[in-house]
């Protein structure tokens, strides 16, 4: 009998750890390889953490709700035969000083073990500036954890050379999220106010804050401390593409079996205007913006308790059927509980239609670490005054746009929305081709 060794993956770029949402496993049951043993959550996607062997459960290390590093141990499994511990089949690339300082850590207390941090402890640290040698670790054999260092940014008594951080007895508040910093430089902790004392009376509920509430949260938090939000707003003249759509939506639902939303073309114009102007798909790096190359558009999927970006990739590639398409299998996935990594990964710009339950005017708060988020409205028909002075009614929509001040300026997000602007107001039956 071997005993093997189930980590956290790394489900997803950037992302360093991941919450342990349920348990789907218990100690003694048998599993197959490729079984699912746990929901895990992180700040980008929720998924499930398969078994990389058969055999039965010896020990569940990490509990519910519990968060960890990437590469670091959460079972462990009882198979035939010998072998070493192995990782999960999800990608785990630079994890291995992670690895070492688990492992260690429960096998022994010295003081050795505390200079073996974790990626997500170490970025913690320097974002805040936390000497992490005066800190008293409180898991396995004296390691330091993120909750330790959460306690301590959220006490506001922050360890610097030479200083000993006092104990932390109770949280204040959720501290800021520990993503991967862009910036090159550390970051200076934030001032963190005390969460209100908001009194309960009798009629009223208290609804508990989920993993993944909780993760919207801190990705919101991040990106308005972090990013300097400029806006701007057109209004477009939508009825040529009304007129199109409408001509097409029944026949095309019968024949391809998912609709034809006008969310497709925003999606599709939006796309072609960005390879005019591909500043907009660039994000900030500290010292230098990275302007991408890749077209793949972020669209914001809503259940009833969270919000999901999935992202359709080289959009300006596609076709209007295809993003048609992608947007109804990707919003499938999500309501279904089905969303993979992947299909979260790699978005440089959000699309959000928000006109979907009414709204006509919005600010959007940007996906970090994207430099620019643009919120579709509802068609509304207005009396729109004419070039030939005449008033007529007209299907308008107002394309509301968010955007990284520190990445872009006013006048090249104008003409980009310009472009968007004369795109969709220009198709047609005789302009456009949805195949």
């Amino acid at each position: 009998m071997a005993l093997e060794l189930i980590k956290m993956p790394q489900l997803g770029e950037s992302v360093t750890e991941g919450t342990i949402s349920k348990w789907l496993v218990s100690v003694g049951d048998k599993v197959n390889k490729y079984d699912p043993l746990a929901e895990v959550m992180t700040d980008k996607v929720n998924a499930e953490v398969p078994s990389s062997f058969t055999g039965i459960i010896k020990e569940l290390i990490a509990g519910e709700g519990d968060t960890l590093a990437v590469g670091e141990i959460i079972c462990k499994i009882e198979t035939e035969g010998g072998g070493v511990a192995a990782e999960v089949s999800a990608p785990q690339a630079g994890v291995e000083a992670a690895d070492a300082g688990a492992v260690a850590a429960a096998d022994s207390k010295d003081q050795g073990n505390k200079a073996r941090y974790s990626p997500a402890v170490l970025k913690l640290s320097q974002e805040h500036g936390i000497d992490l040698s005066q800190v008293s670790g409180t898991g396995a054999g004296g390691r330091i954890t993120r909750k330790d260092l959460l306690q301590i940014i959220e006490s506001g008594n922050i360890p610097v050379a030479g200083q000993k951080a006092a104990p932390v007895e109770q949280p204040v508040q959720q501290a800021e999220p520990a993503q991967q910093a862009v910036s090159t430089q550390p970051t200076a902790p934030a001032a963190m106010a005390p969460a209100p004392s908001i009194p309960v009376g009798t009629g009223d509920i208290e609804i508990p804050v989920t993993g993944v509430r909780k993760a919207i949260a801190a990705n919101m938090l991040r990106s308005k401390h972090e990013v300097p939000h400029a806006w701007t707003m057109v209004e477009v003249d939508a009825t040529n593409l009304v007129e199109y759509r409408n001509s097409l939506k029944d026949e095309f639902k019968k024949k391809e079996g998912f609709n034809l939303t006008f969310f497709a073309f925003f999606v599709k114009a939006v796309a072609q205007a960005l390879k005019e102007y591909p500043q907009i798909n660039s994000m900030w790096a500290g010292d230098k913006i990275i302007q991408k190359k890749d077209i793949n558009i972020s669209i914001a999927v809503a259940t009833d308790d969270a919000l999901f970006v999935p992202v359709i990739k080289n959009a300006d590639e596609k076709t209007i059927k295809g993003i048609a398409r992608e947007i109804s299998d990707l919003a499938v996935k999500v309501r279904s509980g089905k969303l993979r990594p992947e299909d979260m990964q790699g978005g440089t710009i959000t699309v959000n239609n928000t006109g979907s339950f009414g709204s006509v005017q919005s600010m959007g708060i940007i996906n970090y670490p994207q430099a620019a988020i643009l919120q579709v409205e509802s068609i509304v028909k207005r009396p729109v005054v004419m070039n030939n002075g005449m008033i007529a009614v007209r299907d308008m929509v107002n394309l509301c746009m968010s955007l990284d001040h520190r990445v872009l300026d006013g006048l090249v997000c104008g003409r980009f929305l310009a472009r968007v602007k004369e795109i969709i107001e220009n198709m047609s039956k005789s302009t456009t081709s949805i195949y």
